[in-house]
């Protein structure tokens, strides 16, 4: 395995989605994975299972770097195509991390943990890309092609674009 300098210049796309496998979203994801190391970006994601380990082989599939920020205590939970394991001990806190260190991120389905990374990303100003969504949320774009919503989320990084706001009391 050769060294690669990885350009500390290169954008972090943070991809969310179930842990658990879809076979729907199987290809999807690894699509997604792909595009993403063909633009020369890095992936980050969950590190565990379902959609994180789809992006992530997609990723590996042509050479990527993948960092995956794991719930646990033990770096070797992490999927087999993660190259940089963060162990958090932190469980869904974890998900903060996540939005945080991504520049942009592309949601692939999902449930409940993936609509709390979606509302952080969207209160902190990031952008999120939705690839078949089962929800409808203001403020994120909806992709119809892995390689649409890798090209969205590249151009919005580039623009320095963030996404519509919103009131909120809370803050």
């Amino acid at each position: 395995m050769g060294m690669e300098r990885i350009d500390i210049g290169s954008p972090i796309i943070g991809v969310i989605g179930r842990g658990i496998s879809q076979p729907e979203l199987k290809t999807v994801a690894e699509e997604v994975g792909r595009e993403i190391a063909r633009k020369g970006a890095v992936l980050v994601c969950g590190g565990l299972g379902g959609v994180m380990t789809d992006a992530a082989r997609g990723a590996k599939e042509i050479g990527g770097i993948t960092l995956g920020i794991l719930p646990g205590s033990k770096t070797t939970d992490a999927n087999e195509f993660i190259d940089f394991p963060i162990a958090t001990n932190m469980g869904a806190a974890r998900n903060a991390i996540i939005v945080h260190t991504a520049d942009v991120l592309i949601a692939i389905g999902g449930g409940y943990g993936t609509l709390s990374e979606i509302a952080m990303a969207l209160k902190i100003g990031k952008a999120v890309v939705a690839l078949q969504p089962s929800y409808q949320i203001p403020g994120v774009m909806i992709a119809h092609t892995p390689i649409g919503a890798v090209d969205e989320a590249l151009t919005l990084v580039e623009l320095g674009r963030k996404p519509p706001q919103f009131s909120d009391s809370e803050s």
